[in-house]
C-alpha cells in the first residue's frame, strides 16, 4: 500500500505541472571522498553470469537510455548526462543511435550518429559512469553495423567505460540468426576493445533468453545477452525465461526497461516493475530504464517541451515516470 500511495502522490504531483521552459576525453575525478563508479570499478569483465569489476566483485549497473539519437538529438549533450550522474545517481547511460527511420539516422546520416557519440561518450567520461553504446536497429544491418563499431571502437577502444549493444530488439527471427550475427560482428570489436563488455541481441524484441542459454556463444568471452521488459505487459512468462537462463549460467543484462506497457504507453504497473528490481538485484543484473525523450507517452520521462540543456530541467519538466526512475537510481534498487 505504502508504494501505491507514493505513486498515486507523485502522479498527482506531476500532472499539475507543465514545463516552460523552453581527442581522448580525460576520466573524472571525483570531489571529496566519493568515488565515481568508474575509480570505484573500473574496467568491467564477466565471470560466469555475472559481471565484475577490477576487483573481482559482483558489479549491477543502474541507469536511463536515452531516446532514439535522429528523434531526440538535442538531449545528447553533456549537461543532460551530468544530470543522470550527478543528481539522478545513474552507473550507466545507453546511447541508442537510431537506424532505417529517417533521414538522420545512421544508415542516412552517419556523420551525425559519429558526432553524437563523441558528445555522449566525453561526457560519460568526464563525469565517471558507464556508457552502452547501443546500434539501435531492428533490422539485420550488419554491414553496417561493422562500419559503425569498428569506428567507435578504433577510437575509444582504450576506456575502460564504453559497453557495446550491437543490435536493439530483432524482431521475428531466430536464435541462430542473432548468435551468426554476433560471431561476426564481435571480432571487429574485439581488434580494438579486445577485453570491452559485449551485449549480444536475443531473438524477438531481446526476450528470447531461453534459446541464448540453450546454445550460448562460447568462441569469445567477457558477453552479456539482452533483456527487454516492459512490466505492465511482460510478467511471469518472460520472467520464467529469465530465471531459466539465469539456472543455465547464462550471464544477462537489462539494457532497456520499462513499467509501462511495450508499446511504451498506458498503465504503470509498478508491483510487476518491483518484481523485476528484485529478480534484477537478487541476480546482480544491471538494468537501464528508457527514455530520456520528450514524446506524449508514458515511458518519456520529459515534458513536450523541455530544454535541451539539462542543467534546465527543473522539476516541472520529469513526468511521473521519469520521477519514479530517479527514485529507484537514488536508492540503489
Amino acid at each position: 500500500m505504502k508504494k501505491i500511495f507514493l505513486f498515486c502522490a507523485i502522479v498527482a504531483l506531476m500532472l499539475s505541472y507543465s514545463c516552460t521552459h523552453q581527442q581522448q576525453p580525460q576520466q573524472a575525478v571525483a570531489a571529496g571522498n566519493e568515488p565515481t563508479p568508474v575509480e570505484q570499478h573500473g574496467a568491467l569483465s564477466v565471470q560466469g553470469r555475472y559481471i565484475v569489476d577490477s576487483k573481482g566483485e559482483k558489479v549491477q549497473l543502474r541507469g536511463v537510455s536515452f531516446g532514439w539519437h535522429n528523434w531526440w538529438h538535442r538531449f545528447f549533450n553533456e549537461a543532460a548526462v551530468t544530470k543522470m550522474a550527478k543528481e539522478w545517481k545513474a552507473s550507466v547511460v545507453r546511447c541508442s543511435i537510431g537506424l532505417d527511420l529517417d533521414d538522420n539516422c545512421y544508415d542516412k546520416n552517419p556523420e551525425l550518429a559519429y558526432a553524437t557519440v563523441d558528445s555522449m561518450v566525453n561526457a560519460a567520461v568526464k563525469n565517471g559512469i558507464y556508457i552502452i553504446v547501443d546500434f539501435h536497429s531492428h533490422k539485420n544491418n550488419l554491414p553496417l553495423a561493422k562500419e559503425f563499431f569498428g569506428v567507435v571502437s578504433k577510437k575509444y577502444g582504450n576506456i575502460p567505460n564504453i559497453i557495446y549493444e550491437i543490435w536493439n530488439e530483432p524482431l521475428e527471427v531466430e536464435w541462430a540468426e542473432t548468435k551468426a550475427y554476433s560471431e561476426e560482428l564481435i571480432p571487429v570489436i574485439r581488434a580494438n576493445a579486445p577485453d570491452a563488455i559485449v551485449i549480444v541481441p536475443t531473438p524477438r524484441w531481446d526476450q528470447e533468453v531461453d534459446k541464448a542459454a540453450d546454445d550460448p556463444i562460447t568462441k569469445f568471452g567477457n558477453l552479456v545477452y539482452s533483456l527487454h521488459h516492459y512490466s505492465a505487459t511482460h510478467k511471469e512468462y518472460l520472467l520464467d525465461k529469465a530465471r531459466y537462463a539465469v539456472g543455465k549460467g547464462l550471464p544477462l543484462f537489462i539494457s532497456e526497461s520499462g513499467g509501462m506497457l511495450h508499446t511504451g504507453d498506458g498503465i504503470l504497473d509498478m508491483d510487476s516493475w518491483e518484481t523485476w528490481l528484485d529478480f534484477a538485484r537478487e541476480n546482480s543484473i544491471s538494468w537501464v530504464a528508457w527514455s530520456i525523450s520528450d514524446k506524449k507517452e508514458t515511458c518519456s520521462m520529459l515534458v513536450p517541451g523541455t530544454p535541451a540543456d539539462g542543467s534546465q530541467w527543473t522539476e516541472e519538466c520529469i513526468k511521473p515516470w521519469g520521477v519514479l526512475v530517479r527514485h529507484y537510481l537514488q536508492t540503489g534498487r
